[in-house]
């Protein structure tokens, strides 16, 4: 495989132990902190193109929706209150993810799990009851600081837990519950908004408190990771929990390797600025850059607003809204796909493969737009091959990115950090991700205004540049134990200048032993 891949021979170390149920049942529990961000991308785009929430909230928007369909229709939605609505959550969620790293490496996984839990379901209840706009932004504030706890635990939760051969697999297990969250929204939006006396979105908002509630109990009874156990001292308790996670008796080499690195991370004053050392130069980049490219896939564009978006090209609000049900489905499914995958055929593979399908149907879906819709917005007749057209390849653009960017962009950044960085490298996965999406979202509705169908053409170029970024610089990570991750660095054509031998301590020398069994395939 071109571009700095590798594959691994016979002779690598690799740890005992297998998938027993305790560890099965313990990650899918932990996995569905993911159902309250899956949960709040699904309702928002519904509830924001429901007429009686925007005649309450949004009165101007809901005035642009009434008038006349010969307007021009890319502007109906340019509201800035209402994209404040939809993207204060995300500012929230990069500030509460800075705090949860520390919360994460000092108290465990488990605590920031219970903090995303209880901070999500008070802005649930909030939303739900709200009847003015600063009561729906303070709740989704307040949403915005759990989903910043839960994404930057759970992923770390996962990682640590899986045994390595097993590790994709049951980490996209997190991005499974965002995709089943989704779905559950638009299914019920899609009923909700037939309740006649237009008070279906309260519903919808306050609904958010029962994946809430299923992350704040869940937390409850998970036990921590043997990784943090033993970065807080707790080392005969980590050890016996290995045991049971691993399901044999003998752990001595994995757990000594825990060991080590966690006296390498206990070394480390300040993990922020031990992030800017150049041994970290390949992590920080992968850090940044890998949900950055996430970000504009153009993804969040088609989930938060599906229904709205679907409205603007000529659907009805009920047809709109089970269209966003359809790409839910597809998401989910594609997401299973990911799962089945991700072990077997390799990180690297899924990413260009889901990058070459969601730039050609963003072509598609561009040229579909563009046709009936010209530069001036004005719709006309909507002919029903013209639907199916643009629902069927935006289906596929979901399912490109549902086995590629979507779950990768959350397992790979978890999976390559050393102990020493890994909390304080998640947070800034997770700000860079909250921030791109807040951008998102609070630009989009404008762009749409200005750039019309040219929007998918600038997502478009973007999954041309983060295809080549991942050729190029990403190596492969399939099959390798976490705290065994710097070996990948080290073989890499071009992230090997950064990554010397004797820089990773325990990690390093954990790697020397099958350094020569890694193979570069250029």
């Amino acid at each position: 495989m071109a571009g700095g891949g590798f594959v691994v021979g016979d002779g690598q170390k690799t740890y005992p132990g297998k998938l027993t149920p305790f560890v099965l049942f313990t990650c899918v529990v932990a996995a569905m902190g993911g159902l309250i961000f899956g949960y709040d991308i699904g309702i928002s785009g519904g509830v924001t193109s429901m007429p009686s929430f925007l005649r309450r909230f949004f009165p101007s928007v809901y005035r642009k929706q009434q008038e006349d369909a010969t307007t021009n229709q890319y502007c109906q939605y340019d509201s800035p209150t209402l994209t404040l609505f939809t993207s204060s959550l995300y500012l929230a969620a990069l500030i509460s993810s800075l705090v949860a790293s520390t919360v994460t490496r000092k108290f465990g996984r488990r605590l920031s799990m219970l903090f995303g839990g209880i901070l999500f379901c008070a802005g649930a209840l909030i939303n739900g009851f709200a009847k003015h706009v600063w009561m729906l932004i303070v709740g989704r504030i307040l949403l915005g600081f759990g989903i910043g706890f839960a994404n930057q635990s759970v992923p770390l939760y996962l990682s640590e837990m899986a045994p390595y051969k097993y590790r994709g697999a049951l980490n996209i297990g997190f991005q499974l519950s965002i995709t089943i969250g989704i779905l559950v929204a638009e299914v019920l939006n899609y009923f909700f908004a037939k309740i006649k006396g237009g008070w279906g979105w309260r519903l919808s908002l306050g609904g958010a408190v029962v994946p809430a509630l299923i992350i704040t109990l869940g937390s409850l009874v998970l036990p921590d990771t043997p990784n943090s156990m033993i970065e807080r001292g707790k080392h005969e308790k980590a050890k016996t929990k290995l045991r049971r996670i691993r399901g044999v008796d003998d752990v001595s080499q994995e757990f000594d390797d825990l060991v080590a690195a966690s006296k390498e991370s206990q070394s480390i004053e300040h993990p922020w600025t031990n992030l800017l050392r150049r041994k970290y130069r390949p992590h920080l980049t992968m850090a940044i850059m890998i949900p950055f490219f996430q970000q504009l896939t153009g993804i969040n564009v088609i989930m938060f607003y599906a229904p709205v978006l679907f409205n603007t090209i000529g659907f009805t609000t009920d047809a709109s809204l089970m269209s966003a049900v359809v790409t839910g489905s597809v998401n989910v499914a594609a997401t299973l796909v990911s799962i089945y995958g991700v072990d077997k055929w390799g990180r690297r593979f899924l990413f260009l493969e889901g990058g070459t399908q969601m730039l050609i149907c963003q072509a598609v879906v561009a040229a579909c737009i563009g046709a009936k819709f010209g530069v001036d917005g004005t719709p006309g007749e909507l002919p029903k091959w013209y639907a199916i057209v643009v629902v069927t390849f935006i289906c596929i653009y979901v399912a490109g990115f549902a086995w590629s960017w979507g779950p990768l962009g959350w397992l790979v950044p978890s999976e390559i950090f050393p102990l020493e960085i890994r909390s304080a490298a998640q947070s800034i996965t997770v700000s860079v991700n909250m921030i791109f999406t807040f951008i998102i979202a609070q630009i989009f509705l404008t762009m749409l205004c200005h750039l019309k169908f040219g929007l998918f053409l600038v997502f478009a170029f973007f999954v041309i540049v983060m295809s080549i970024f991942v050729y190029i610089f990403l190596p492969e990570t399939k099959g390798i134990p976490i705290e065994e991750m710097g070996q990948v660095w080290r073989s890499h054509w071009y992230w090997s200048r950064f990554v010397e031998d004797g820089e990773y301590g325990n990690g390093l020398e954990m790697g020397k032993s099958s350094s020569n069994q890694v193979t570069k395939h250029v």
